[in-house]
């Protein structure tokens, strides 16, 4: 290989090494159900099994020894119980995850460079498992006349049984082929799966001698017989590998046939691209309006015609092109479960993870952005969330603590949460803490709304020592501060006793939008249809004076009204009527009041870099293909700013009164 051509590859690598270790955790957590069974999931070892030999042997041709020797210690583990000569302990599942978490962390480091981590004492631990298996901890397999116990030198059978009604109508069912496989070996695991045609078929991993007469009764009873190969033996130290296992060339071959690899930075492109020729349809559209008198009807309709089809063709490729920069949110949860895992052992506490929606899709821009938020949530809500085993029994729960990390999505927002079951926000305690620290405090009892903002503010911490896990405060500041960056929304729901749930609603994508387009006296402003909940007409004489404030009875409440105009100092129109957008959900809603809605269009977000000329409330800027600059309002933004800060709207009204 050219030295030119070793950076290529090395990207090659990496990526490659993100989708083993991916699978990697995935099934790890699903083997974590067979510590102390005697039957392991075959299915789920194999494949474990294949990701680490891969692992192996990329590692090896990019020379991270680091990483090929930690591979092939875990393939050597995943040997031993492969072949039968241990149960999976706690011990040997936990120097799984430490292998794998080491792993990933060697291969982080050749990709961004600093000082590779000690691997030793990982390495031992797996060696010394495979050195010397728990062989004592599996029940010993009955004899039977002419068959040997389970040992190395006794061939292995994997025996596929498929039920039909003829069979069960002769007395042959999975219960009695069990048995008689026991009879006759010792049984090393039964799998149940769906086979092509829809059917359930058994698959049962025999130890055992089989002659001839035993094979032909068993075939004739639905029983198909077929002989597990024996792997060769590994040399102790791993060697660069110069060819795979047929499993894992023959999945490699499939998934390069469907997949293929493209740096985000060409996507990015492609979205500028497109955002260029919606810029341009919108000026051709802009500029046929102006023609439409000039051209005879006959000829208009055909330009109609054309016009609507670049449109619908246009929208068609930018979605096409927004879904390739979808990813599934699992690329976040799927770390989360080996942090919980991480973080419970350390503290003592009994914490099990539920992930939901990981399907659910966002824009690779948003997925990276939002690790290190989810990541923190989740640590605080092992930290500070879940109680310990005493007190959870002491409050009459289960010992074991859940937390919950779903998504979904709503439109064009997505929304993940990050729910646990534990003893909610101590509000008291963050009450004092805030009063020690000099920050203002609401008047009269807090909302959700409240504590999160003092939460959230620059160095608050219910905590006087810091912790590995961080506390609920310290770093919340920045969490909120990543997801407003990305338009998006941070929401607390807790209760004392019962447990806290955080809320995080993102756009699921930020480069091009459908927008509602506004008028405020002379000014134009596009709104992003995600960020409303709804759209409303009021009458200016039926809003009701409170305090300063106006508000307006809305689903049998009252509802909050903002006027932009007056937020944004601009003359006040006289109108007998307003459009209000609706943002925010229970008693976070508020209307934001413009003159009137001009049209629904889509836009392309062009953000505002400049951080001399960045203003809050103003997401960025779009051309609508007259060659004016519109600004695009972030309305969860505004109603968050309100919320927080009455007292600009009260100035703003005393302004104007």
């Amino acid at each position: 290989m050219t030295q030119e051509a070793f950076p290529d590859f090395l990207d090659d690598y990496f990526a490659e090494c993100d989708e083993h270790l991916t699978g990697v955790r995935r099934l790890l957590l699903a083997l974590e159900n067979s510590v102390g069974r005697a039957e392991i999931n075959r299915a789920v070892l194999d494949e474990l099994f294949r990701h680490f030999h891969s692992l192996k042997g990329i590692s090896g041709m990019v020379e991270l020894r680091q990483a090929e020797d930690l591979a092939h210690r875990l393939e050597d583990y995943l040997r031993v119980l492969r072949k039968g000569d241990a149960i999976l302990s706690a011990d040997g599942m936990d120097a799984l995850f430490d292998g794998a978490q080491m792993l990933e962390q060697v291969v982080n480091v050749r990709r961004s460079g600093g000082t590779f981590p000690a691997i030793g004492q990982v390495a031992r631990r797996i060696e010394q498992l495979v050195a010397a298996p728990a062989v004592s901890d599996r029940p010993a397999p009955a004899a039977a006349a002419g068959t040997d116990a389970a040992d190395a030198n006794v061939p292995e059978w994997r025996c596929t049984f498929s039920p039909s009604a003829e069979l069960v109508a002769r007395g042959i069912r999975v219960d009695t082929v069990r048995a008689r496989l026991a009879g006759i070996g010792h049984l090393l695991d039964a799998i149940p799966r769906v086979a092509a045609d829809g059917s359930i078929a058994f698959d049962f991993i025999l130890a055992g001698r089989l002659d001839a007469a035993t094979l032909e009764a068993w075939e004739a009873d639905g029983i198909q017989v077929e002989r597990v190969v024996a792997e060769a033996a590994v040399s102790p130290s791993p060697q660069l590998v110069d060819s795979v296992e047929p499993e894992t060339l023959s999945a490699g071959t499939a998934a390069s046939s469907h997949f293929v690899r493209v740096d985000l930075a060409r996507l990015d492109d492609l979205m500028r691209n497109i955002g260029d020729l919606v810029i341009s349809r919108a000026r051709l559209t802009e500029s046929l309006s102006r023609a439409e008198a000039h051209v005879p009807a006959a000829d208009w309709r055909v330009i109609q015609d054309n016009a609507i089809a670049i449109d619908r063709q246009l929208r068609t490729l930018r979605e096409g092109i927004m879904r390739v920069r979808l990813v599934p949110v699992g690329e976040i949860f799927r770390r989360m479960p080996f942090v919980v895992r991480d973080l419970a052992r350390e503290t003592g506490k009994r914490v099990r993870m539920e992930l939901q929606g990981q399907n659910t899709e966002i824009d690779k821009f948003l997925i990276e952005r939002m690790m290190d938020p989810v990541l923190h949530l989740v640590r605080n809500a092992v930290s500070h969330g879940v109680e310990t085993v005493e007190q959870r029994l002491a409050a009459g729960k289960r010992p074991e603590g859940t937390i919950v990390l779903s998504a979904a999505t709503a439109g064009d927002i997505v929304r993940i949460d990050i729910a646990d079951d534990g003893s909610g926000v101590d509000v008291a305690a963050v009450i004092a803490r805030a009063r020690q620290a000099g920050l203002p405090l609401p008047a009269g009892e807090p909302d959700a709304a409240a504590i999160l903002a003092l939460l959230c503010a620059p160095g608050f911490s219910t905590r006087d020592a810091s912790d590995r896990a961080s506390g609920r405060g310290v770093g919340m500041s920045v969490v909120q501060a990543a997801v407003h960056e990305l338009s998006g929304t941070l929401r607390l729901e807790t209760e004392k006793g019962t447990g806290t749930r955080f809320v995080i609603e993102l756009p699921v994508t930020l480069a091009i939008t459908d927008a509602l387009i506004a008028k405020v006296g002379d000014e134009t402003f596009a709104v992003p249809q995600g960020a409303i909940r709804e759209v409303i007409e009021v009458a200016v004489g039926a809003l009701l004076q409170v305090e300063r404030n106006e508000m307006t009875p809305y689903r049998g409440a009252a509802l909050p009204v903002i006027r932009l105009s007056r937020l944004f100092g601009l003359p006040d129109t006289v109108r007998d009527r307003l459009h209000l957008f609706v943002v925010g959900t229970g008693a976070g809603a508020l209307g934001i009041a413009v003159d009137r809605i001009v049209g629904q269009r889509e836009i392309v977000v062009r953000a505002i870099a400049d951080a001399l000329v960045r203003v809050d409330g103003i997401s960025g800027a779009t051309d609508l293909g007259d060659g004016h600059v519109v600004l695009i309002l972030d309305p969860a933004v505004l109603a968050r700013q309100m919320r927080e800060r009455p007292d600009r709207i009260l100035a703003a009204r005393g302004a104007k009164a």
